[in-house]
């Protein structure tokens, strides 16, 4: 089928717009690549000091040219979800001598878990932690005697760093290793009716940790659909993954198969053979935009409108925010998962998952199908999923139909005609919201607002009874440049309690929100933020706002806001502590989050 005419004039659009920045930055790809294998650039110290630590592939190094894959792992304790790659160096050093080849550990990036720092200090250093794996990756690979390289990543700011990375050094092959995610525990919802009892005092401080050791209990992502599992299924989308890779359980026979098959197909992709695949060729404009469809189609996170502005234009790729707004205009919703739906990734990979979510847009015309993957060319290898069939890694034909309906549909009979994601602009400036989980009675909020510089300050006017009518709270100096834009998913319990005592309720930042939250409808990510001294800054409490996600405005009612003076505020708290005095250069050079709130400028 022909591609939709919006997605195919959204995708003319990012080409021209890139021309130049994508023109230079494949140039540069080219030139790195024309250099040939690095290993051979190296003195004879330089080889001696790369070999010594490894082992029994110490002289294959040296007189092979089989291929030497670069191995960047995540792995920590911390992170459930990056647990099991623990594993993954072992699996892939043996694939990659079965192959012909060499794999070593290029080297470790941090990881950290957004679901530990919820509400804590640690939160500020989030969204940066990004750049700082980005440039962690740069100097892992800098030592230039890697013929290819796997990624080891699966978390919130993890994947997009890599990415980043990946797209710096795009003249080398790059196939994503995920780990996959924890078998379902505690059901999502009910974890989440804990967290509102404890709010309330319903029940004890007990209650609500049996509930979250129930909900996050062995290895594996966190299984609702928020970041971590919006950026697997990018990985699939773009092409980086190998098909169906991203919701097998971790330490099962399948999932070590899948990266064993990952190592060997990176080094296949290699300069060293016939079937060269840069990773500069996989991640395209066409790529990204399928990225976006995706993210539209499932319900994925808000925090990767601000992800995939970062990472595209690591490959000298321009998005913006009008682009997302016209694709979700034109995309249906076809999964719900929570928070979008009771299901968890787990009942959504059973009901067909990412390969009939791939293939049944892909009838529509919604997806570009003539991408170049990881997998070979066309995405309609990524409608097959992966089986192992007496010990061989084999891939059969998906799902042609969902096989539960109330999780995944057609996107000609989709939950709704528009994708899980709405730009809103006005008077306040521009913001994003995600709607997927938000149920169209709560789609418009008009209120007035009570205004917060600190999450904490919000809990404590809701412990004190001082929400008692409609109100959309405003919580600002949370923005990139004043406090590295913390999510503010620790306000989701409290908000939620409004919205079902029947008020009308709204949450109005220049902030984040994570991405498992959703039920009340949130304008976040709003610019210019109040440190920049945007309208934002301008609001006093009452103050008419008009949130409306339906016809995407975000508007001061009251006359005369925009005549004030912004208001300033003391950020001298948030400048040190928990690491955060050693993100300072970070927060003074920073882009705007509809720039993708970043520190690099065009690669």
């Amino acid at each position: 089928m022909d591609v939709h005419r919006t997605i195919q004039d959204v995708t003319l659009r990012i080409i021209e717009r890139s021309a130049d920045t994508r023109g230079r930055y494949l140039d540069r790809m080219d030139q790195a690549a024309s250099k040939g294998p690095a290993r051979a650039h190296l003195s004879c110290s330089g080889q001696a000091h790369a070999y010594a630590g490894a082992g029994s592939d110490q002289q294959a190094l040296a007189t092979s040219s089989a291929g030497n894959l670069g191995i960047v792992t995540t792995y920590n304790d911390m992170l459930s979800a990056h647990q099991p790659f623990e594993r993954f160096p072992d699996l892939i050093r043996a694939a990659a001598r079965d192959a012909g080849g060499t794999a070593q550990v290029a080297g470790g990036v941090p990881a950290m878990c957004d679901g530990v720092t919820q509400g804590e200090a640690g939160m500020e250093l989030s969204l940066f932690s990004r750049d700082a794996i980005a440039m962690a990756t740069g100097v892992a690979l800098s030592h230039n005697t890697f013929d290819a390289a796997v990624f080891l990543g699966v978390c919130d700011k993890i994947v997009p760093g890599l990415v980043i990375a990946a797209q710096s050094f795009g003249h080398l092959p790059a196939v994503f290793l995920p780990a996959g995610p924890m078998t379902s525990g505690l059901p999502n919802d009910e974890k989440a009716k804990i967290r509102q009892k404890f709010a309330t005092g319903e029940v004890g401080r007990d209650a609500l940790m049996a509930a979250e050791m129930a909900a996050y209990h062995g290895p594996g992502t966190c299984t609702f659909y928020g970041t971590a599992n919006t950026n697997q299924m990018l990985m699939e989308f773009m092409g980086l993954h190998l098909p169906g890779a991203s919701f097998v359980n971790p330490n099962t026979p399948l999932r070590d198969a899948l990266t064993s098959e990952g190592a060997k197909r990176a080094l296949s992709l290699s300069a060293l053979g016939n079937n060269y695949t840069p990773a500069c060729k996989v991640l395209d404009e066409k790529a990204y935009v399928n990225g976006m469809v995706g993210l539209m189609a499932t319900g994925g996170s808000t925090n990767l409108l601000i992800h995939l502005i970062a990472m595209a234009r690591a490959g000298g790729i321009r998005l913006d925010w009008q682009d997302f707004s016209e694709i979700s205009q034109v995309v249906p919703l076809v999964a719900r998962v929570y928070p979008n739906g009771l299901a968890d990734v787990n009942h959504f990979h059973a009901a067909g998952g990412l390969g009939y979510t791939i293939h049944t847009l892909m009838d529509e015309g919604l997806l570009h199908a003539d991408t170049t993957t990881v997998a070979g060319q066309g995405l309609a290898e990524y409608t097959r999923e992966p089986k192992l069939i007496d010990g061989a890694l084999v891939w059969q034909d998906g799902a042609g139909t969902s096989l539960n309906d109330k999780i995944l549909r057609p996107a000609s009979d989709p939950f709704q005609d528009t994708g899980g994601l709405s730009r809103l602009s006005g008077s306040l400036g521009t913001g994003v919201m995600k709607v997927s989980a938000v149920a169209p009675e709560h789609r418009i909020v008009e209120a007035p607002v009570r205004v917060f510089h600190d999450q904490e300050d919000v809990k404590a006017a809701f412990k004190s009874g001082e929400f008692t009518d409609d109100v959309i709270v405003v919580v600002r100096f949370q923005g990139p440049k004043a406090n590295g834009m913390p999510e503010l998913h620790s306000l989701t319990p409290v908000l939620s309690i409004l919205q079902g005592r029947g008020h009308k309720v709204a949450l109005v930042t220049d902030g984040r929100m994570s991405g498992a939250s959703g039920k009340v409808p949130a304008a976040i990510h709003v610019c210019p933020e109040a440190l920049d001294g945007g309208p934002i800054a301008r609001l006093r409490d009452g103050d008419l706002l008009r949130v409306d996600a339906v016809s995407g405005d975000l508007e001061i009612l009251t006359e005369g806001v925009l005549d004030r003076d912004p208001v300033q505020a003391d950020l001298t708290g948030n400048e040190f502590g928990t690491g955060r005095e050693m993100f300072a250069l970070f927060r003074r050079n920073v882009s705007r989050a509809d720039a993708g709130a970043t520190v690099f400028g065009e690669f």
